[in-house]
């Protein structure tokens, strides 16, 4: 019986240390002491008020006990009875239009987001069609110089746009435009090119 009453006393608990009494001159000295003491203890569950429910009318009954009769001649108290159903129907109805008002502006406002989206994804589009082009076009200049350059240029030209580049050949131009000998025949011992991109 000593050994269960020694196991039953409790360890004495730990002596707070007294605290200044501090009293906060505005609303953001209030928010930083209670942040303060939050933060004192960080293992402690902070409580998190839960969202509030919207108001929502009563469900109908299941079985309805007080059904007015047709007799004529109903009682006083009828027609309390008569302005409570009639206010609580006037209620559901307001809720109900509430509520399409909101799905309503909830699908215009999904719609926009929508179409605000794809204009971004398509203005995005445009400005990487146009950041490649200006690269494309600044290594096809870098193939002008020597070959060294050119075969880096061809490089990275084929993984900018595998599809566009071909490899350069040459090819006569017509006689009109051929740079031959004085006579203009083909095959002087001077020719131009035209190089195909």
């Amino acid at each position: 019986m000593a050994g269960s009453a020694a196991s039953s006393v409790r360890a004495p608990r730990p002596k707070k240390e007294p605290q200044p009494l501090v009293i906060p001159k505005n609303a953001a000295e209030e928010q930083r002491l209670k942040l303060e003491r939050l933060m004192k203890n960080p293992d402690k569950t902070v409580p998190i008020p839960e969202k509030i429910n919207e108001w929502a009318p009563r469900p109908p009954p299941e079985f309805v006990r007080d059904v007015m009769g047709s007799s004529a001649g109903a009682g006083s108290g009828e027609f309390h009875v008569y302005r409570h159903l009639r206010r609580r129907e006037y209620q559901r109805q307001d809720f109900m239009d509430a509520m399409a008002e909101k799905q309503k502006m909830d699908a215009e406002f999904q719609e926009r987001l929508q179409k605000n989206k794809i204009a971004a994804e398509e203005q995005t589009a445009k400005r990487r069609k146009k950041r490649s082009l200006k690269r494309r076009n600044y290594w096809l200049r870098r193939l002008s110089r020597s070959s060294r350059s050119q075969r880096k240029a061809l490089i990275i030209l084929k993984s900018i746009h595998p599809v566009t580049v071909k490899k350069r050949r040459k090819r006569r131009i017509s006689p009109v435009l051929w740079w031959g000998d004085n006579d203009g025949a083909v095959g002087g011992s001077r020719q131009m090119c035209v190089s195909l991109a």
